[in-house]
């Protein structure tokens, strides 16, 4: 397997006008520890991230839109050939922010929808009006002609709600729907006790393939679930009619569970790189070491990209080069980012025999 950059998150901002309750970075409006950077060092990171590699570049936070200059980074990215998105919760979206994300060449936007009423969704998001202000983003996109994604998070609080989101996220006109499995970092800490069980987990990703075969107009994933990918080898097999599962142009492709520090990486507002965004652990900092070399020679991302050192079941498991198992899940629930998924319920061909 090849381990080139192809996408990375790049939180610009600590900031966030929300407080949401599975936030990774503890985000709130006052971050005094934590302070956004200069325009001339993003600069830098850009011309350092471009002279090695073109990957897809998604402006996230927090919420990047409380950044002034967050559209003068884009456009410097987009004249780098980078290809520039921007993650936001829509709140903030407007028709003036809208002719600026197109100017500044912005190839694609994501929100953030949680629930498929205000109830629901202005609960996970701490904030009465986000649901609005989220339908309302999604409406300025469209009549702006702007390509947008949705990202959805689930805990036991709206689980139900999956169906729900997914029929709302067609009608909105989103070009694809990312169903994400809650991973507890930041404030995600404080609601251990609301992750989905295995059990239940298992049955929404036997939902998504059910529900992603008969998908013709919206590309559909699930995001911080590798295990998808061991049910979508294990129930083709037994299928009469094979489906070919489709690809967005500013994705890693969708063809694998795990990415992080294999294909994916984030760069915190600090300079720390990790190997995804809700990996809290540095591979190191782009202020002090060219990204490249944080990319080739880390050995946190050398490890993740060794499946011969994972441990317990994945270690065992026949479905570890297409799944992996969440590694930050694992580090989240363990301490041990190499120690078996915890919320995988599969049990590997040699454990059976042994």
């Amino acid at each position: 397997m090849e381990f080139d950059v192809k996408w990375i998150a790049w939180e610009i901002t600590r900031r966030c006008n929300l407080s949401c309750v599975h936030c990774r970075s503890s985000s709130t409006l006052e971050v005094k520890d934590h302070p956004d950077f200069s325009l001339d060092e993003a600069k830098r990171v850009l011309d350092d991230i471009g002279s090695f590699a073109q990957p897809v570049i998604v402006l996230s936070g927090g919420e990047p839109l409380l950044r002034k200059d967050v559209f003068d980074i884009a456009a410097y990215g987009t004249e780098k050939g980078l290809r520039m998105c921007l993650a936001t919760n829509g709140t903030l979206v407007t028709d003036e922010i809208c002719q600026k994300i197109k100017k500044a060449g912005i190839r694609m936007v994501s929100l953030s929808l949680d629930g498929a009423s205000a109830e629901v969704h202005d609960d996970f998001r701490n904030q009465e009006g986000a649901f609005e202000g989220t339908i309302k983003a999604a409406g300025l996109f469209r009549k702006h002609n702007i390509e947008f994604l949705i990202n959805s998070s689930f805990t036991k609080r709206n689980q139900e709600e999956v169906p729900k989101i997914y029929k709302l996220a067609k009608e909105l006109g989103a070009t694809a729907w990312y169903m994400f499995m809650i991973v507890p970092t930041g404030r995600g800490q404080d609601i251990l006790a609301e992750l989905i069980s295995p059990e239940d987990y298992e049955e929404l990703l036997n939902w998504h393939y059910d529900m992603e075969k008969e998908e013709d107009d919206m590309l559909v994933r699930p995001t911080c679930a590798p295990h998808y990918y061991r049910i979508v080898l294990q129930r083709s097999k037994n299928d009469k009619e094979k489906f070919k599962r489709r690809s967005l142009k500013f994705s890693t492709g969708g063809s694998k569970g795990c990415l992080a520090g294999q294909l994916i990486c984030l760069i915190d507002v600090d300079g720390e790189v990790l190997p995804c965004s809700y990996f809290p652990k540095s591979a190191g900092n782009i202020r002090t070491q060219p990204f490249k070399n944080i990319w080739e020679n880390s050995e946190l991302f050398k490890s993740l990209r060794d499946f011969k050192s994972y441990k317990g079941s994945c270690g065992s498991c026949e479905y570890i080069n297409v799944c992996g198992g969440c590694r930050a899940r694992s580090y989240s629930m363990t301490g041990d980012y190499l120690a078996e998924e915890p919320f995988c319920n599969y049990t590997p061909k040699e454990k059976v025999k042994a």
